[in-house]
């Protein structure tokens, strides 16, 4: 039996994963519109000062804070108002000594005014201003109070939401670079699937795992292929992982990764020259998992329960696409005390257990029947690790919550 037949606990299988991706993606140009959730592949700059000018901040009348400080408790003379400045329009006249403009929010605030004072604390009479309350903030914006063109505003790296989107519009970046989407072809393996347009026959099951992992992979912001289904046959999958191998940068094969008679993928992707990494992990569910590499193209043996294929793409699939785009995975993770006790009778793996955060914020575990039960995480909000060595987490502990 070969060294990479040996388990390998799963800190160490995940940088394996992680430092084996040396390649990163080439960059492409797409429209704004088409940015969200996309990868940038350069620094962004601002490319001009926000506020670009002193911007007023509310509905009011510009003027000199110095006439103000003039004016009595009984509001004093009134200020002659000079113009109207709706936004988007450029103030034509300088507000001199009792004088002031009207203006709007986001308007362009006036030469020689220094103030805003807010139209509640004002009263306005034929082409005259009495402020009737002075105390309040300057209610200006002052020009590059936010950015200063030459600013950068988002870095190379960052995954595009809708707030990175209104920054990137604020800027004038479009078209956006961004990292090209790695390929990712899915396949599972198995004489006993169909797909799920057929009624299975009394021997046969559905093939769920593909269809989840292009999910996932959709989700991991990716594009998938699905390339079918291999029979348990070493020429079925190696004629299928060789097509796979003309459009994937990446590919993730279902089922046959084991220790039966008919589990031949392993050998199928030596044949093919790869190099694997690693053949067994040491976490449940998802211990015969395999990894390796040929020149710039990854490949990983996810065992064919549903719940393994779905796990280790989170844990150990995912952060390896976001290497590949020159980020790092941002999945969320929250402190949350159990609501119950969690007992296992062996602990040589780290395992993963669905939980469900209730309304008071406390991570309840899910009822699951192993690694067949997909149906358990439609009802999970996340997973945490029971690390290998311990036996009990007591309920009211604080807990680590990976979000999924």
């Amino acid at each position: 039996m070969s060294k990479m037949s040996n388990m390998i606990k799963f800190d160490e299988a995940l940088e394996i994963v992680l430092s084996s991706a040396i390649r990163r993606m080439s960059g492409e140009d797409i429209s704004l519109t088409q940015a969200n959730g996309r990868i940038l592949d350069k620094d962004i700059a601002s490319d001009m000062d926000i506020p670009p000018f002193d911007k007023s901040a509310m509905d009011g009348y510009a003027c000199r804070a110095l006439d103000l400080d003039a004016l009595d408790d009984t509001g004093g003379p009134p200020l002659k108002l000079i113009e109207t400045i709706p936004a988007g329009y450029k103030p034509q006249k300088a507000v001199g000594r009792g004088e002031c403009s009207k203006i709007m929010t986001g308007a362009m605030v006036p030469e020689g005014a220094d103030c805003v004072v807010i139209v509640e604390h004002t009263q306005e009479e034929n082409g005259l201003v009495r402020v009737i309350k002075k105390e309040g903030p300057p209610n200006i914006s002052p020009q590059a109070e936010d950015l200063r063109a030459g600013d950068i505003v988002l870095h190379r790296g960052t995954r595009i939401t809708p707030a990175e989107i209104a920054v990137l519009a604020s800027v004038g970046c479009d078209p956006v670079p961004v990292v090209r989407r790695p390929v990712v072809g899915v396949l599972a393996t198995g004489s006993e699937l169909v797909e799920p347009f057929r009624k299975p026959n009394s021997v046969q099951i559905r093939n769920s795992n593909s269809y989840q992992l292009c999910a996932q992979v959709e989700r991991a912001g990716c594009l998938p292929r699905y390339f079918g289904i291999a029979e348990d046959t070493p020429e079925s999958i190696d004629r299928m992982l060789k097509e796979a191998l003309q459009e994937a940068d990446v590919i993730l094969l279902s089922g046959g990764v084991s220790m039966g008679d008919f589990d031949f993928v392993p050998g199928i992707l030596r044949q093919n020259s790869v190099e694997l990494k690693f053949e067994k992990v040491a976490v449940k569910p998802g211990k015969p998992t395999v990894f390796g590499v040929r020149g710039d193209k990854y490949f990983f043996g996810l065992p064919g329960n549903p719940v393994s294929t779905f796990v280790l793409f989170e844990i150990l699939v995912r952060p390896l696409l976001f290497r590949l785009m020159g980020s790092f995975d941002r999945r969320i993770r929250v402190k949350a005390k159990l609501k119950g006790a969690l007992k296992r009778k062996k602990f040589d793996r780290m395992d993963i257990v669905p939980v469900h955060l209730d309304a008071d914020g406390l991570a309840e575990r899910i009822e699951y029947h192993g690694s067949a039960h997909i149906n358990a995480y439609v009802k999970a909000d996340g997973i945490i690790a029971l690390a290998i060595g311990v036996g009990e987490i007591k309920a009211g502990t604080e807990v680590i919550v990976i979000l999924i």
